[in-house]
């Protein structure tokens, strides 16, 4: 496993599911961490619990990833504790499924707010830091369903291929000051993010991956490690489908 013992690593929506597999894997190849969570205490106590083994080396903040007012208070205690943030993992998300004719404004608002515009404030804060170092990995969790387009997700659909098409410029933008912007596009990850899904949906979803089963946070975060590593320096602007060939 990579060593990530200098570095200090931001995971959003760290306490569950994708974000707390991938902080702790983080953890355990020594990084220090700052995970944020949207308002779930007893999964952060969880969270806590679990990691006491690496208590010193990090801390978990709750966070709105939409407020650009909270996502600067969060900024600012960063940059006064510590002295650089080396990568961004952009996880929080939500999904407010219904068909578009029965869509309700305030569930498009919602998640467009969380999964893009989210992604924005955070990589526009993360980068102002990640440039004074000339040095920065960036990493939005985005989903197949930006180009796959999934009846019902009108909305999540829209906000994943707007976190594709933001990293694309991004990449470009800061290409020349040492930081890659990726994205990593899970599939059917077995997570209470898919666990209202009738066991019916469950089996037909299954039909469409060609491994046959959905696939592990792990899985997931190995992907996200090696995008954030000094081996992939010279990836950006670019998706990795973590998706047993959806």
């Amino acid at each position: 496993m990579e060593s990530f013992a200098t570095q200090t690593i931001l995971v959003s929506g760290a306490t569950r599911g994708i974000g707390k597999a991938v902080a702790e894997a983080f953890l355990r190849a020594g990084a220090t961490l700052i995970g944020i969570y949207a308002g779930n205490n007893d999964a952060a106590s969880r969270f806590a619990e679990e990691n006491q083994a690496y208590a010193d080396r990090f801390s978990l903040h709750r966070c709105n990833v939409a407020d650009e007012q909270e996502v600067g208070k969060l900024f600012t205690w960063i940059e006064e504790n510590h002295q650089a943030l080396d990568v961004l993992v952009n996880n929080a998300g939500i999904r407010r499924d219904a068909l578009l004719a029965m869509m309700r404004t305030t569930h498009w608002q919602e998640v467009l707010d969380t999964n893009l515009t989210g992604s924005f404030l955070m990589a526009r804060a993360a980068v102002l830091l990640m440039l004074k170092n000339r040095y920065g990995r960036i990493i939005n969790i985005t989903s197949p369903v930006a180009h796959l387009g999934f009846p019902g997700q009108a909305n999540y659909a829209a906000s994943k291929a707007g976190q594709m098409a933001m990293t694309r410029s991004l990449a470009r933008e800061v290409a020349r000051k040492k930081i890659t912007v990726n994205c990593v596009s899970p599939g059917f990850i077995a997570t209470d993010f898919i666990a209202d899904l009738a066991e019916e949906q469950v089996a037909a979803y299954k039909k469409m991956v060609p491994m046959r089963r959905f696939g592990t946070p792990a899985e997931v975060a190995q992907a996200v490690l090696f995008l954030a590593s000094p081996g992939a320096s010279y990836i950006t602007g670019t998706t990795l489908d973590v998706h047993g060939g959806l």
